[in-house]
């Protein structure tokens, strides 16, 4: 299977299945001298593990993370590293039922036409748990950025048709929804609970801010900053829509309207406003990067749906088994740690992208 690695110099390659002994990584090109330990990033694969709140599955993992290689007396060596995470509570005889047919929303009928067969186990590679893999990774993306003062904030933006009013950022952390909005988390944990009664399922918005990006960063090709986030967040399987700056909005807008106009602010070149989202010919310009992903409801609900089988039958399908009511909370920090993982390999990328600074390291 190709498509398992993302990155140029900073790269992260994913392994594991949903219902298999382990799912982990190896990140190759993470420099050598960086503390790092596994509370590091077991702080962020806490945030994304199963059966915290009523918006998540009852599947029982405490997604412990092990550092098998790459650190050494608290500083990574330059070498690969390797990350492991054990499953220990997979139900796998859930899926028995559905073991020859197509799940609604899911990718067995592509896995099927593709290799001939398929892990119905959760999806095997398709399932959304492998993303804790990511998580793993992005950690250490993120601590290292942090060396230079960026910084990632994820939350909830929208969750079932409830979007925030207000942002608290000391909020997000505090309730189950990760939203920076007390009022609003309340009220979209209701529809969530409604949905699971119902038997079916939500959607929502994910909003990702990065601060402390300077100008510069990023490709003006192929390579886009924004193109890379785009494609590193179109990779997480529940997502349907990435947008950044104003978005979609700019096609209402004018020319006046949507430039943002330069300025002079503490002897720097800066912008009065951001409807660019932080990005400019697919460099950062040095304001907020921001921009939003859509998720779509959660595939797997106990609602009789219409399917068919290997076979060519067309079969009435209710799927049982743990399963979110919506992904959104928990795809939060999958969000921030896919972005630490593009902006850190765009770091060491813009490294060669002066004479002067190749020089300097060299001297």
């Amino acid at each position: 299977m190709a498509g398992s690695t993302l990155g140029n110099l900073f790269r992260v390659t994913t392994f594991g299945e949903s219902h298999g002994v382990a799912l982990g990584c190896i990140v190759d090109g993470c420099p050598a001298g960086l503390s790092l330990c596994e509370e590091d990033i077991q702080k962020y694969l806490d945030r994304r593990k199963p059966g915290q709140s009523k918006a998540s599955t009852a599947r029982n993992e405490s997604d412990t993370v092990h550092i098998l290689s790459g650190v050494f007396e608290g500083k990574t060596t330059g070498t690969p590293i390797a990350l492991e995470i054990r499953n220990a509570d997979q139900h796998s005889k859930d899926y028995g039922s559905i073991a020859t047919s197509f799940r609604p929303g899911h990718a067995d009928f592509g896995f099927y036409e593709k290799y001939g067969f398929r892990d119905y186990r959760g999806g095997g590679r398709s399932s959304g748990r492998e993303t804790v893999a990511r998580v793993a990774a992005g950690a250490i993306a993120a601590k290292l950025l942090g060396e230079l003062g960026v910084k990632f904030t994820a939350y909830t933006k929208e969750l079932g048709g409830v979007e925030i009013t207000n942002f608290d950022e000391a909020e997000i952390l505090n309730n189950p929804a990760y939203m920076p909005d007390k009022v609003a988390a309340a009220l979209a944990m209701e529809k969530v609970e409604k949905a699971r009664d119902e038997k079916d399922s939500l959607g929502g918005i994910c909003e990702c801010i990065i601060t402390g990006v300077k100008p510069g960063i990023g490709e003006p090709v192929f390579d886009k900053l924004d193109a890379n986030l785009a494609k590193a967040m179109l990779s997480i399987g529940a997502v349907k829509g990435f947008e950044i700056g104003d978005g979609f909005e700019v096609a209402n807008l004018k020319g006046s309207e949507n430039n943002d106009a330069f300025c002079v602010e503490n002897g720097k070149v800066s912008k009065k406003t951001n409807h660019s989202g932080g990005t400019l010919g697919g460099m950062s310009d040095g304001s907020d990067i921001i921009f939003r992903v859509a998720f779509k409801p959660t595939p797997s609900i106990a609602k009789q749906q219409d399917a068919v089988n290997e076979n060519g039958e067309e079969i009435k399908m209710e799927i049982v088994g743990r399963h979110d009511p919506v992904v959104v909370p928990r795809a939060v920090v999958v969000v921030e740690t896919m972005a630490a993982l593009v902006l850190a390999d765009a770091y060491l990328m813009n490294m060669t992208s002066q004479l002067e600074g190749f020089k300097k390291f060299y001297e």
